[in-house]
């Protein structure tokens, strides 16, 4: 059929408010009878009701007409006329912009939302006119008469009592919201199991966001970095690993044994995810007002949360204690760095739960006398000497006991709390007996009032040397593209910064990348989109991509078309291979002909991505015409396309002298007869869709390919396990 084909099924005329219900009737009968599935024969009669009742009730009536048509794709179309004044706020409606006091554009909008094709035409001299289309499925066939007749056969047999429809119509509703309750059930009580892990997390993101003024100059990290590494750095997780890494690779210079030594335990000991930032703390930048305050609006009750998800590897090191957060009560949001007011309360409980055997840590908050709050962390553990309880806040002072002797710590995590405690405007103390457990509190101001310093670190700038071949660094800490720079330092590979998604996309406009380093957490969006693109754009498909993200997804990234995942922190030697890798390594282009998503992505996952890049064509036309302006190494070949089958896609192909030599698979789950397969002899293998393991499919791949020529030695296994 022709994309102008039409085949017209029905008219009904709408002049009654019965007719309302008959339409939507002959809209479900029709509907079933080109065989679509329940959902969606509610679906089409309910949008198709909700036009018509529009029709009735503002424009006094009008017509509906049911046709079939290909566009290429078969779709039953449902067009709405009316003679009516026309609706003057369409545009407005249509963007949700409109509230009616009538309810008027609420039916327009879920129609939208509930058919494949919508299209509105309105104005007061010609009225209104709406064209709905849903796809036909594909076991309707293709307009066979003998199909239409019992299509339209069922619809001259539907019911002509409006009741039973309405009656049919209330049943669906029933079930809707029967479904959607048991729905907004599990997912509240999703909700409520994940609520406190998903705070955690984001606390630790935002903990991993808040940088300190770590590095003034990148040649005083080569001299000065031993010496001042606990009174210049205070940093998230990865920052302290990756930057350990910069000096044991010795990229600034040579390190003593004993340098070499500390270093190796400073990195060791950012590897523990329960010490997170316990032992190196930034004692003398707090004292020489160098840390950034970064004040914001924020509720304890959120803060609480934060904690208890972030607190939890702990406990279960200590199943006798018991850690109780006390509900907030008439306290206001605080104006302050919660990153700071998060350390000083993790201080205090985690040293609570490191000295009491048994018993509870309790956490509470209170409004003090003034302007101000009062935090506690109250433990029954073995209490603290009267004459001691000034020494715990002196600097790497850890007081003698049995317990000291297998607690681990640093003697810092108090005497920064105390620090932070006065940079945000208060104080911290303590109240304690022997035998009977500690309190430890901290008075902060609920607003902040005081300066804030900037930290800086160095900004990379976006300028090509043309001596050096460039790698988009899609990332927007500056600490990590630092680190970056640092890795590629006086290798041939540069480094150039892209920070949003945006940044990324005019970079590529202004120059082709070596490779691109990807992460997919980026400030306010996720970069999956990006990498989507770069893989399906025949112009960038060949461009290596590799995915450097905190989130453990690599099922994903390779699935995606990634070639290679790390997860954060990056490791200098695995990244320095990759890039070397690119020069060596030339990936064939593999076109994909094939209009079903599914059976491309399987492709893709069988063979990888380590020796091939891909290109997609979801129509056979478009397959024609990539397969002459990008003359891939090889092809795969669907043979069952809505356009034109895959015999004589493969006619042509071999009849083009641009294509005629290039390699052909067919990969089809038709099952072939002698005849048809003879008319397949120009290919140089048919590889079925129904193989039992990928195993056995890669394996056929590698078998056709070598046949034509083209080798590459992983397994299927070994593919996708390769970074």
């Amino acid at each position: 059929m022709k994309g102008s084909m039409a085949l017209n099924l029905l008219t009904v005329d709408i002049r009654l408010e019965n007719d309302v219900v008959l339409v939507r009737q002959k809209a479900r009968a029709l509907a079933a009878g080109l065989k679509f599935d329940s959902q969606d024969q509610t679906r089409i009669a309910t949008a198709v009701s909700e036009i018509a009742r529009n029709t009735f009730q503002y424009a006094g009536g009008g017509q509906a007409e049911f046709r079939l048509e290909e566009r290429p794709e078969k779709m039953l179309m449902i067009t709405l006329r009316d003679k009516g004044k026309g609706i003057p706020d369409l545009e407005k409606i249509m963007d949700g912009q409109y509230v009616s006091q009538t309810g008027m554009g609420v039916g327009l909008l879920g129609a939208r939302r509930l058919m494949d094709y919508f299209d509105i035409q309105s104005s007061a001299e010609h009225g209104t006119t709406v064209v709905l289309g849903k796809k036909v499925p594909a076991r309707f066939g293709r307009f066979d008469p003998k199909d239409l007749d019992r299509a339209l056969a069922a619809v001259e047999q539907s019911s002509k009592d409006p009741y039973e429809e309405l009656k049919q119509q209330n049943k669906e509703l029933m079930e809707a919201l029967e479904e959607l309750r048991e729905s907004q059930s599990e997912l509240a009580q999703l909700n409520r199991e994940l609520d406190e892990t998903n705070r955690g997390v984001v606390a630790l993101y935002a903990e991993l966001n808040d940088k300190a003024d770590f590095l003034q100059r990148a040649s005083e990290l080569k001299s000065h970095f031993l010496s001042n590494m606990s009174h210049e750095f205070r940093t998230p997780l990865n920052s302290i690993t990756a930057l350990s890494g910069i000096l044991l690779d010795r990229l600034d210079g040579d390190l003593t044994a004993e340098q070499e030594k500390q270093i190796r335990f400073i990195r060791d000991s950012a590897h523990g995810l329960t010490e997170l930032v316990n032992d190196l703390l930034d004692l003398a930048k707090v004292e020489a007002g160098k840390v950034s305050i970064r004040p914001n609006v924020f509720e304890v009750e959120g803060l609480f949360a934060a904690l208890r998800g972030m607190l939890k590897p702990l406990l279960s090191q200590n199943s006798s204690v018991n850690l109780v957060f006390e509900d907030p009560v008439a306290i206001p949001e605080l104006f302050t760095d919660e990153p700071k007011v998060s350390q000083i309360l993790r201080n205090f409980i985690s040293n609570a739960l490191k000295f009491t055997e048994r018993g509870e840590v309790r956490v509470a908050v209170e409004r003090g006398s003034g302007a101000d709050v009062i935090f506690s962390v109250s433990d029954t553990g073995i209490g603290i000497a009267p004459e001691d309880q000034d020494k715990i806040f002196q600097e790497w002072t850890q007081l003698d006991g049995i317990m000291q002797k297998t607690v681990k710590g640093t003697g810092l995590g108090l005497p920064l709390s105390r620090k932070f405690a006065q940079l945000l405007g208060g104080d911290v103390y303590v109240k304690s007996e022997q035998g009977v457990g500690s309190t430890f509190y901290a008075v902060i101001p609920m607003r902040f009032s005081g300066a804030t310093d900037v930290a800086f670190v160095p900004e990379l700038r976006r300028e090509i040397d043309s001596k050096r071949k460039p790698v988009l660094v899609v990332e927007d800490n500056r600490e990590a593209l630092f680190v970056y720079d640092k890795y590629l330092k006086g290798s041939e590979f540069q480094v150039v910064p892209a920070h949003s998604l945006k940044e990324a996309r005019a970079a590529l406009r202004e120059f082709r990348p070596a490779a691109i380093i990807l992460d997919v957490l980026l400030q306010g969006e996720h970069s999956w989109e990006l990498l989507l693109e770069l893989k399906q754009n025949p112009g960038t498909a060949t461009i290596p991509v590799y995915v450097v993200t905190i989130v453990e997804n690599r099922e994903k990234a390779l699935s995606l078309g990634a070639d290679g995942f790390h997860a954060k922190p990056v490791e200098r030697n695995w990244l320095v291979q990759q890039l070397q890798a690119v020069d060596h390594v030339v990936r064939k282009r593999l076109l994909v002909i094939d209009d079903d998503e599914i059976s491309r992505y399987l492709v893709r996952t069988v063979i990888g991505s380590s020796h091939f890049s891909y290109i997609e064509a979801s129509t056979a036309k478009d397959g024609l015409h990539l397969a002459k302006k990008m003359k891939p190494d090889a092809i795969i070949l669907d043979l069952n396309m809505p356009d034109l089958s895959g015999f004589e896609v493969l006619k042509r192909l071999k009849a083009e002298p641009s294509s005629e030599n290039i390699p052909i698979v067919i990969f089809t789950s038709k099952i072939l007869n002698d005849d048809e397969r003879k008319r397949l002899t120009d290919a140089v293998a048919i590889i079925s869709k129904a193989s039992e393991s990928r195993e056995d499919s890669f394996e056929r791949f590698v078998a056709a390919f070598r046949a034509a020529g083209i080798t590459f030695g992983q397994s299927a296994g070994e593919v996708h396990q390769h970074v």
